[in-house]
């Protein structure tokens, strides 16, 4: 009788293992701290914008009034809106807003540093170095990469303006930082004229293309509130970026020293 054979799953190695569990926790510990930081900024910086924009949206506020009692009945308006935002009035147990800014912008981050991370893990296979100062220009790739690329034809948006449709937007937001990402591996790792074109190609492309934009720019919304809105947010996300950066090569880096003190013990 034939002996029947089975295959056996592969098991990954202690070497795979390893370096598993040092991007999961240098990437989870990096993004967290980055985006608890990024977030209490955003609470003092962003979130005051954000709700004034909702109040024009709303119609609580209309920036068609003119003279300084105006404005001053505009701010009081939304610091009383800012205080009272997050309480249902039907009394349904939810989270404040500032918590709900902060766990989100805490998983978001870690989401990201996780693909920073993983992209360092490669770039050190290559021979590449890693150490808080090295992951700093990391986190500015990254910052350029997924906000700065796709935000030079698409910037961040206050509630209330016209957008085009969202589907298309974010195939063109995707395309863009999917090209702005193998700029900047190109521009990092990339030699010859040959690469220094290619850089120059998907960084350009998608703005020759042009994003998705509405038939007609209206809203009730001033344009003085979503400037001061995009330009925060951007510095905030440089900020944040930054910090994830420097915080990842730094963990790494104290990893890697950790392991060869291991393996030479």
């Amino acid at each position: 009788m034939a002996r029947r054979m089975t295959r056996g799953t592969p098991t990954a190695s202690p070497a795979t293992k390893r370096m598993f569990t040092r991007i999961l926790t240098t990437a989870l510990l990096a993004g967290a701290a980055a985006g608890l930081l990024a977030a209490c900024l955003q609470l003092w910086f962003v979130q005051p914008v954000l709700i004034q924009a909702e109040m024009y949206e709303s119609g609580e506020l209309a920036h068609f009034g003119t003279g300084a009692e105006a404005l001053a009945h505009d701010h009081a308006d939304a610091e009383t809106h800012e205080h009272s935002h997050g309480t249902p009035d039907d009394g349904a147990p939810v989270l404040p807003r500032p918590v709900l800014l902060i766990l989100f912008n805490m998983l978001t981050y870690a989401g990201y540093s996780l693909v920073l991370v993983a992209l360092m893990s490669l770039a050190e296979a290559r021979g590449a170095v890693l150490d808080a100062r090295r992951g700093i220009l990391w986190g500015i790739a990254g910052f350029t990469a997924v906000m700065l690329a796709p935000g030079f034809s698409l910037a961040p948006e206050v509630p209330g303006v016209a957008a085009a449709d969202v589907a298309a937007r974010q195939i063109w937001w995707g395309a863009t930082v999917a090209m702005a990402v193998g700029a900047m591996w190109l521009l990092a790792y990339g030699s010859g004229p040959a690469a220094w074109g290619a850089v120059v190609v998907l960084l350009a492309a998608p703005h020759m293309v042009g994003a998705p934009e509405p038939a007609a720019f209206t809203g009730p919304v001033p344009p003085e509130i979503a400037g001061l809105f995009a330009a925060r947010v951007f510095g905030v996300g440089l900020i944040g970026w930054v910090l994830m950066g420097m915080f990842a090569g730094m963990l790494w880096s104290r990893s890697s020293e950790t392991e060869g003190s291991a393996q030479a013990a």
